[in-house]
């Protein structure tokens, strides 16, 4: 039995692993003949030396807390849902659709709707693989991928046939109406004397997203139904013997995922965009499946995470624009964060686990 402290396996583990990731990616940039202190200290400054950059740093990483949370939830009862991605799309769709049939007089009324609306969206995509893993046997992993390229090619359809503006070249749809613009964080601290740059898309959903990982611990971890869906992911067999029904929590755990999302499209559908655009989800849907693993599935290891690929996201294309790397070796920078503190998790918590080992032993002699 492993004597690691659980500070270790949630903090140590994940540390050690970006910064051997950081390494090995100083070392690829250093081969290209490039100074990878300078790269980093661009990164740094790029995420975080400015009001924009923070800006920027905290939309991405509003859009991967609502992914990462949507993983974690189907994982704590052992479901792989890849399919946020698809989810995440016809989110957007639902609050696109909440936005332009009402002209809403502000985005207080505006917004619990269009979380309503992307939730629904979200959680009605998510059912049907979770009905099929539930009653049929289908394998969930398979059943999400597939329907990441249906929802895609679904919305595509959508905007281009009935939402895209008449006349108009873009694959849009309508400008959302005035009242359902989310204030913004220059906006949100204008009033306390702060003056954060207008032109960051950072806004309310940040806090929406703070909120949500709340609801996630307490649901999780405070009610009967996240007890049922932590005893059936530990054990069917167990939680089939404590009454516990298989595919209720199957259908149940993906539904909430699904939901969680759908809501991520009140950020960069209704935030930032303010109307629907073809892809707009960008792959935060498969970043989740990163930030939860590298969150353990807590809510606020999936914040830090998530504040951590914000500033791959933003620090990255400062390094692209001012050092001139290819956006590709940015990518090969997030890939090794990826594998390093998710798939090469025992090559860190291996050695570890025998050196806490190690060392309680001596304690107790």
């Amino acid at each position: 039995m492993s004597k690691m402290p659980k500070w270790a396996d949630a903090i140590l583990i994940p540390l050690i692993s970006i910064l051997i990731a950081f390494f090995f990616s100083g070392v690829v940039i250093w081969a290209i003949g490039k100074d990878p202190i300078m790269a980093i200290k661009t990164m740094v400054q790029g995420a975080f030396g400015s009001t924009q950059g923070i800006g920027y740093t905290l939309y991405y990483a509003t859009n991967f807390i609502f992914t990462g949370l949507s993983v974690a939830v189907a994982y704590h009862a052992r479901l792989f849902n890849i399919g946020g991605e698809g989810q995440a799309t016809l989110g957007g769709l639902g609050v696109t659709l909440v936005c332009l049939s009402v002209p809403w007089p502000h985005w207080s009324l505006a917004l619990p709707a269009a979380m309503i609306g992307g939730a629904l969206f979200g959680a009605a995509w998510a059912f049907i693989p979770a009905w099929l893993q539930a009653k049929r046997g289908s394998h969930i992993v398979i059943t999400t991928i597939m329907f990441n390229y249906i929802g895609a090619a679904l919305v595509g359809y959508v905007i281009l046939n009935i939402l895209k503006v008449p006349g108009s070249m873009l694959t849009e749809s309508a400008r959302f109406p005035t009242g359902a613009h989310l204030p913004t964080f220059h906006e949100m601290l204008a009033p306390f004397g702060i003056n954060f740059n207008k032109n960051a898309p950072a806004n309310m959903s940040f806090l929406v997203a703070i909120l949500a990982s709340v609801a996630f611990y307490v649901l999780i971890w405070r009610t009967r139904l996240g007890y049922e869906i932590r005893a059936y992911g530990q054990s069917e067999s167990a939680a089939k013997y404590a009454g516990i029904n298989p595919s209720r929590i199957v259908i149940i755990a993906m539904l909430i995922s699904g939901a969680l999302a759908g809501l991520m499209a009140i950020n960069n559908v209704m935030g930032e965009a303010e109307r629907l655009i073809d892809n707009a989800v960008e792959g935060a849907g498969f970043i989740g499946i990163a930030v939860a693993l590298m969150g353990r599935n807590h809510p606020i290891g999936i914040f830090l995470a998530s504040i951590l690929f914000g500033f791959l996201y933003q620090g990255g294309a400062e390094l692209a624009f001012w050092e001139s790397i290819p956006r590709e070796l940015v990518v090969v920078i997030q890939a090794l964060v990826i594998m390093f503190t998710g798939a090469l998790d025992n090559m860190v918590r291996v050695p570890l686990e025998k050196l806490f080992l190690a060392f309680s032993k001596k304690k107790e002699a």
